[in-house]
């Protein structure tokens, strides 16, 4: 499941993050720049102490752990500026849709820090803690299945579908593996599942759109 996350990362980023060179002329703001370094330093350490447990390296899983509690905290703060950066941006350009996208990057950042910071308290609960940074990251998977070709085209139906294909699977993990569901899989599963589609609705709203155009301001 980390490799699979790390995968659609980098095929969703590589055109605007990481091959940006070949693909775009102008250069990212430093702000955005600084996101992208901590969004990948985040999936390349869950994938790596993904790897470390299953290799028994459990001691040296928990010593990194400690960056995994200093990278969340600095994931919710970019990620929430780095949006609100681009929502300032559109407004000036007269994109009237900005303050009803905001709501997508804020339910991604809550999610995540939601159940990152579940999954920190319960460290020494091995089978809820990897469950909850499993559904942490993946609750920030949107940004990039969005980017991928066919969700160009296809929109928020791949996105929603890619993230509910990492949903589904884990509930097969646990089917197969433990013959039964664990309840973080299910209800954590279906908190990210209900958020993802919920903060679209809520983005139409009258009360929504005044609390955006509050916080853009």
């Amino acid at each position: 499941m980390a490799v699979a996350i790390l995968v659609a990362v980098f095929i969703g980023f590589a055109p605007t993050y990481y091959f940006r060179g070949r693909f775009h002329d102008a250069p990212l703001p430093v702000l955005v720049q600084a996101h992208g370094a901590v969004f990948t330093a985040w999936v390349l350490l869950f994938c790596g102490q993904a790897l470390l447990v299953g290799a028994g390296r459990v001691s040296l899983h928990r010593r990194l752990g400690l960056l995994g509690a200093a990278l969340a905290p600095l994931v919710v703060l970019l990620g929430l500026a780095t949006a609100l950066l681009s929502v300032r941006r559109d407004l000036a350009a007269g994109h009237g849709g900005a303050l009803s996208f905001l709501a997508l990057p804020i339910g991604d950042m809550a999610l995540f820090g939601g159940l990152a910071a579940a999954g920190l308290l319960l460290r020494r609960r091995p089978e809820a803690h990897k469950r909850l940074m499993l559904l942490a990251t993946v609750a920030l998977l949107s940004a990039a299945f969005a980017r991928w070709p066919a969700a160009l085209r296809l929109g928020g139906p791949l996105a929603f579908g890619g993230i509910d294909v990492f949903l589904v699977a884990n509930l097969v993990h646990d089917l197969v593996v433990r013959k039964r569901v664990h309840p973080v899989s299910l209800w954590g599963g279906l908190i990210v599942a209900a958020v993802e589609r919920l903060r679209l609705l809520v983005s139409h709203t009258t009360l929504w759109l005044e609390l955006a155009r509050w916080i853009a301001r």
